[in-house]
């Protein structure tokens, strides 16, 4: 069996601040070779995420790498003790001659590491994002194998990689709950096709974009019902699962941070490996990152998955169910305040445009929003966390019955979270929308509830947190006046660590 990375860095935009290894914050494609190399080297994690989806990418990463720092991974080889994964673009939502590029780079390094006697593959491994079955599952497969077996002198590739493995991720919160039919399903495709069962299955649960569609609360019931099937299905099938989240710094899309990862690791028991995103690396101390990332590789296998019997799992999904419809009732009546705050959101990479030629954008019921970063930074930076929203009607709704003791026995750092979030609510600022903004009113009803349920009791801010505040209003006067904030947005992000 492989080693299996706890960690994997990713290129997500989150940062507020400048990396320790540069001078400013923007980070542009020729950078993101050395930053790889860096995140091994420097701060200990183990595997890489090269994202093909929805950015600029560098298709030549493993001759760069190689070439660059071929002391490094002469001795640390990609594929045995480090890993480099690509995210695939998914060819339901992007054009298809990308996915076509990448799988000819995944080919050529295979070539390469061969010819300079390293270990072969140093690739081999995809993620599909949006995955929604397991027919799409093995087309990739089916169409990597076709690529791969072209047969011509020039191209010299007999010897090379045939096979891909595929680790599917699920972005919603009805596919997360109900991820293990796919995979019991791919189970079987996979036999019939290759006539093998694959080693072990990485199923990748996301935790921003659900987070996005239906809210807080949905979202991590969704991802313990699924680590819960995961566990039966592994024991069922005999095949290993190896699960991954997509967590991020902020509780809306995550809640993992250097500093709080004992907390993480209960949250979420049974992942195996999670994402380390530009946040948790760039707006945190150097010394107190790498000692987190050590402490994951160290521990985060020793958290077992907690079993979900059937009656607690009826009782779940009724509760997501009527948190989803609060928070998208919300969400729908603010979407245009969201989406002019998100235009002002300082860019951290080299994105290609969200729609159109190479891409797509996310969305609410019958509107349009900007992706999960973009979305969190501009409700953080106009004072109303993205945590509070219809979370605290559900609470609300459910209080004093077993739904409430259901919910909290599953998402157990709910209170912690919302304390969290609730730190930096501009109260009399939402006061204020109220006037002028269709749907505030029911957030506002929502602070009022969630006050209720923590009982009232003090939430500490700290002199940031006033400050932070105090910017928010700055942002939402220049939004009225017309002014691009984009200046104060990131003072802002800076504040809470992270930018969205």
């Amino acid at each position: 069996m492989r080693k299996i990375p706890a960690t994997m860095v990713t290129q997500h935009p989150d940062h507020a601040s400048s990396p320790y290894w540069h001078d400013k914050p923007f980070i542009t494609t020729k950078h993101e070779p050395f930053e790889l190399y860096s995140s091994f080297k420097d701060l200990g994690a183990t595997e890489y995420k090269w994202d093909w989806e929805g950015k600029l990418v560098d298709e030549a990463v493993i001759d760069r790498i190689f070439s660059t720092y071929y002391e490094y991974f002469k001795t640390r080889e990609i594929g045995r003790d480090h890993f480099l994964t690509f995210r695939l673009p998914n060819p339901k939502v992007e054009t298809e001659f990308r996915l076509g590029r990448a799988f000819m780079s995944i080919i050529a390094a295979s070539g390469l590491a061969k010819h300079l006697g390293f270990h072969t593959p140093p690739l081999f491994e995809v993620i599909l994002p949006m995955t929604e079955s397991a027919d799409e599952m093995i087309a990739i497969q089916d169409a990597f194998a076709e690529l791969s077996s072209l047969n011509h002198p020039l191209l010299k590739q007999e010897d090379g990689i045939h096979h891909i493995e595929l680790i599917p991720l699920f972005e919603d919160i009805q596919t997360i709950a109900n991820s293990d039919k796919i995979l019991k399903k791919y189970l079987s495709l996979h036999k019939e096709h290759f006539n093998f069962l694959p080693g072990y299955i990485r199923p990748y649960v996301a935790r921003s974009d659900p987070a996005l569609n239906a809210g807080i609360v949905p979202t991590v019931l969704s991802i313990k019902i699924a680590l819960s099937k995961y566990k039966k299905l592994e024991k069922r099938s005999g095949v290993k699962m190896f699960p991954i989240i997509g967590a991020a710094a902020l509780p809306f899309r995550g809640g993992l941070r250097p500093d709080k990862i004992e907390r993480f690791m209960n949250e979420y028991k049974g992942i195996r490996t999670t994402t380390i995103q530009s946040a948790f690396r760039y707006d945190f101390d150097k010394k107190t990152v790498q000692n987190a990332i050590n402490r994951l590789e160290s521990d985060l296998a020793k958290y077992k998955a907690v079993s979900i019997n059937m009656d607690d799992e009826i009782e779940i999904l009724s509760i997501m169910k009527l948190f989803e419809k609060f928070y998208k009732k919300t969400i729908e009546q603010i979407a245009d305040l969201v989406n002019e705050v998100a235009k002002h959101v300082p860019k951290r990479r080299e994105r290609v445009q969200h729609v159109g030629l190479f891409g797509y954008s996310r969305g609410v019921g019958r509107v349009k929003l900007p992706r999960a970063i973009g979305f969190t930074a501009a409700l953080y930076s106009i004072g109303i966390p993205p945590e509070v929203i219809g979370t605290g009607r559900g609470l609300q709704q459910i209080r004093n019955s077993k739904k409430l003791r259901v919910l909290e026995k599953y998402y157990i750092n709910i209170a912690h979270d919302l304390v969290e979030a609730m730190k930096y609510a501009n109260i009399p600022l939402i006061e204020e929308m109220t006037k002028t903004v269709p749907g505030v009113v029911d957030i506002l009803k929502d602070i009022e509830y969630i006050k209720e349920y923590l009982n009232h009791k003090k939430i500490f801010t700290k002199e940031k947190h006033i400050k932070h505040q105090e910017i928010s209003r700055k942002i939402f006067e220049e939004i009225k006046s017309n002014k691009s904030p984009e200046g104060l947005i990131e003072k802002a992000g800076r504040m809470r660590r992270s930018m969205g």
